[in-house]
């Protein structure tokens, strides 16, 4: 359970961080010069975060128009922009459902300002891996009906859990609760360098006092999947998770990448 907390304006927030390098204002100075010390070990982080945002707004389409999905659990949501999850859903079917889930207390008061009128969508304050909380929440029950089918989202959050928060774990716990012919989307922080993994983790740790994970591999990566039927084009770097035909997919990350992608939970 998350409990009410101030905005402690010293220490930068991976979520502010997010939002300043995709050009938003909900953000502080603390975020910026933190993004800005980030930029110096990874240039290309910049492309990252966009390409990572386009992922979102693609996949939640999919699986909208081509899989019928209504009900969507965003988890480590991060602060509302343009074409958020509800609305992309709704775009395609107003009775679509969102939960988001987030424990950053700008995100919460943002979004509960944002979200006020729309009576299909909630934003759940609490850590992503309090499960038990998060799925027995009033507003989790009032919008989501777990005998039907359901997207979970993990769109670049699970590298922000350190390896004793078990991410594995909380995927699996998540894939429990839902129906059968409900769908997961998870992309995660990779490099294949061990140097810029351990630069870029000591850095976020150091710069978030800890609220952070590391970034992982490839591999990594494969092991939140298991057992799931992996839809096409793969796992990949998102940036050609099924691109649009526009010239903004063409920019690219080198120091690392934003790698994963969609699977349905297939019948026992």
């Amino acid at each position: 359970m998350l409990d009410k907390k101030p905005v402690d304006l010293t220490v930068p927030s991976a979520a502010r961080m997010y939002d300043w390098l995709l050009g938003g204002s909900n953000n502080f100075d603390v975020d910026k010069v933190a993004c800005q010390l980030l930029l110096e070990a990874a240039p290309t982080t910049k492309a990252l975060a966009l390409n990572n945002r386009w992922f979102l707004e693609r996949v939640v389409r999919v699986l909208a128009e081509e899989h019928g999905i209504r009900q969507f659990i965003d988890f480590g949501s991060g602060l509302p922009t343009q074409n958020n999850v509800h609305q992309i859903a709704q775009a395609v079917d107003p009775s679509s459902r969102v939960v988001y889930v987030d424990n950053d207390p700008v995100v919460l008061g943002y979004g509960r300002s944002l979200l006020d009128e729309n009576d299909r969508t909630a934003i759940v304050g609490s850590d992503m891996a309090d499960t038990e909380f998060i799925f027995n929440h009033p507003e989790f029950e009032h919008l989501i009906n777990l005998d039907e089918p359901a997207a979970a989202l993990f769109v670049s959050v699970l590298h922000c859990l350190p390896d004793a928060a078990k991410p594995d774990a909380l995927v699996r716990r998540v894939i429990d609760r839902l129906k059968p012919g409900s769908f997961v989307v998870i992309c995660h922080l990779v490099s294949d360098s061990s140097r810029l993994r351990s630069q870029v983790t000591d850095l976020m740790l150091e710069l978030t006092h800890g609220n952070w994970g590391r970034v992982r591999t490839e591999s990594d990566v494969h092991g939140y999947f298991q057992g799931l039927d992996v839809k096409r084009p793969g796992l990949v770097d998102v940036t050609d998770w099924r691109p649009d035909s526009d010239l903004r997919q063409r920019q690219r990350s080198v120091e690392w990448t934003e790698y994963g992608g969609l699977a349905e939970i297939p019948e026992e």
